[in-house]
């Protein structure tokens, strides 16, 4: 059986003016404990505090504290701690959550009291650090002092989470109600980058998410998933629904395998019920769940992290806005490098393309002054808008501004490319911006399955230029000849670019992907070209000679007549040679009627739209 408890704290034999005090995290702020030493601070003046994230109403840094407190925060939280921040009243100091514990281990900031919250003693002794585990593990095995408050209230939490009450030098036992996050209204541009960002999570991976509507959204779109698993500096109640449904069952991890592995929680009392003896949810110090190489450990991990803007080299600023300080640089750099190292990762950066009510692009052409680059441009792969997907692995400055104008907001798109041509970063001959198209529907992208491999239908846009040149040159003599009757020898930069910068509003261009990771490479594609009476078009297409006879040209004719009807067009025309007999069928199968023969060798063949129900 465990000692009794240790007394009540005598904060004047333990605390001294100038002394370093650290603060329970998340979930955890042991806020009794901070009433009780203002209570009794008596002579007491500039007690540092260090903390990182804190769910609380952040008395400690009112100013009527200023003389007793002086703050230093790892993450900025809430608006009072903000402004505290702005006006210098707390500083805040930027750090890789992974190592906020090495600055305690290593004496870069000695802790001399460490405040925590715990739930009550076992029959041995040991107390669990419940919700939060996260870096209050290296601030009790540093600090000169540790100081508990016992909270009936704390779940008890699987993993790395015990403490004995023989590591405090004293508590009182306080009941204090978890704070609980609200529940986040999802809006239509919140869901589509949702679905977006599901699209880049495969059956089988481990995933990492943070907190709020767009982590929400994901998890809203991973219903139909199968096998995943989670290992995440933090889990929310969107967790619940899946594990319960199976679709979260941990069973392909290749790192804590059958376990969900995070480092603390925020949400609703049903979520701290549902950790609470949970033991299928383990909880590890940050340092161990955000190592890098730990991450890594995780086949096929995807990380899901947030920005306040990107520039069109990739560059994202997530902690500051300017010279304002908005939050921190936590755990999305830990994910972000975790991820890129796994077999088969993803790391993605998740964000609404505007902000202050549209008025603002969050894809600008250089980061605004003052503001931090938090993650390299090396170190995502994807950037996820409500436009779509973005992928910068791999790609040149060029080739990424052309990706990210594709995905940022169509107000935005023109002078993102006349701002990018100032550093010579875009060719003059790079002319058009990337357009939707709406008749695709709100998700730009159809997922096809051909022969039992899964590929993508969407539009061409400008980042595609290398991408069709190496789809030209892959062509033999008799597909080039079918499709141009000649034989062109070369696809220039300047005539990919031309072709693949197509305004969408008028003329077509369509194509069919097979996308694994960041590797992407065109299979076929359809277009069609407004003629000038701008009541018909010509269609035309090109498929890999491997992929002949699998229905693509059939599955991008489909798609082009039902966009074409949905503008209003009459008449749909082809020239097709007359021995190309598989091109024929494709389009007398969709209704194409033969034409009297004008020249010997081609056939014109015509759809009246208006007919073809």
């Amino acid at each position: 059986m465990y000692t009794a408890l240790p007394n009540r704290p005598d904060w004047a034999s333990m605390l001294k003016s100038g002394n370093r005090i650290f603060l329970g995290s998340n979930a955890a702020v042991p806020n009794g404990l901070i009433d009780d030493l203002i209570k009794h601070s008596k002579d007491l003046h500039d007690i540092e505090v260090v903390h990182i994230n804190t769910v609380s109403d952040s008395r400690w840094v009112e100013p009527q504290y200023s003389d007793l407190f002086k703050v230093n925060t790892f993450f900025i939280n809430g608006d009072k701690m903000r402004q505290a921040v702005a006006q210098g009243r707390a500083d805040y100091t930027p750090c890789f959550l992974s190592e906020v514990p090495s600055l305690f281990e290593q004496d870069v900031m000695p802790i001399d009291v460490a405040l925590v919250m715990v739930g009550p003693p076992d029959e041995y002794g040991y107390c669990s650090l419940g919700v939060a585990v996260d870096v209050v593990f290296a601030a009790i095995r540093k600090a000169r002092y540790v100081v508990a408050q016992i909270n009936p209230n704390m779940p008890r939490t699987s993993g790395h989470s015990f403490v004995h009450v023989s590591d405090f030098h004293a508590c009182i036992e306080q009941p204090q109600t978890l704070p609980e996050i609200p529940s986040f209204e999802l809006d239509k541009k919140t869901e589509r980058i949702g679905q977006y960002v599901s699209m880049l999570v495969e059956d089988g991976s481990t995933i990492q998410l943070g907190i709020g509507k767009i982590p929400n959204a994901v998890l809203r779109y991973l219903q139909n998933h199968k096998d995943l698993g989670v290992h995440s500096e933090l889990i929310t109640d969107g967790i619940i629904e899946l594990i319960s449904k199976g679709v979260i069952n941990n069973r392909s991890k290749t790192f804590h395998p059958g376990k969900v592995v995070t480092s603390f929680c925020l949400g609703s009392q049903a979520l701290y019920d549902f950790v609470h003896n949970n033991p299928h949810v383990e909880f590890y110090p940050v340092d161990y769940v955000n190592s890098p190489a730990n991450i890594a450990r995780n086949h096929n991990m995807v990380a899901i992290n947030s920005a306040l803007e990107v520039d069109l080299t990739g560059q994202v600023v997530s902690d500051s806005l300017g010279y304002q300080f908005y939050s921190g640089i936590g755990g999305q750099v830990d994910f972000i490098r975790g991820a890129a190292m796994s077999k088969g990762g993803k790391p993605i950066i998740a964000m609404p393309s505007t902000a202050q009510n549209g008025t603002v692009s969050r894809i600008v052409p250089t980061i605004t002054e003052g503001s931090g680059v938090v993650t390299s441009r090396g170190h995502v792969h994807y950037v996820v808008t409500e436009f779509g997907v973005a992928s910068l692995k791999g790609r040149s400055i060029r080739e990424r501004a052309l990706e990210l104008i594709r995905i940022a907001h169509p107000d935005f798109r023109p002078q993102l490319l006349e701002a990018v041509r100032n550093h010579y970063w875009v060719p003059n001959y790079q002319k058009n911006f990337p357009r939707e198209v709406p008749e695709l529907g709100s998700i730009n992208v159809k997922p096809l399955r051909i022969d039992g491999e899964e590929y993508d239908l969407r539009p061409l846009n400008p980042a595609d230029e290398r991408r069709l040149q190496e789809f030209f040159y892959s062509h033999t003599k008799e597909t080039l000849f079918y499709r141009y009757n000649h034989y062109p020898t070369q696809m220039t930069r300047e005539k990919s670019c031309e072709l693949v910068s197509v305004d969408q509003s008028r003329d077509l261009a369509l194509c069919i992907v097979k996308q694994k990771g960041s590797v992407s490479q065109i299979k076929a594609v359809g277009r069609y070209y407004l003629n000038t009476d701008e009541k018909s078009c010509e269609v035309a297409f090109v498929t890999r000679e491997q992929f002949h006879g699998k229905g693509m040209a059939s599955q991008l004719l489909r798609e082009i007549i039902h966009i074409a009807k949905q503008r209003g067009l009459e008449r749909m025309y082809a020239c097709v040679r007359q021995d190309n007999k598989s091109m024929l069928k494709v389009f007398e199968n969709a209704g194409f009627v033969r034409q009297p023969i004008d020249e010997p060798g081609e056939l014109t063949l015509i759809l009246n739209l208006e007919e073809k129900s």
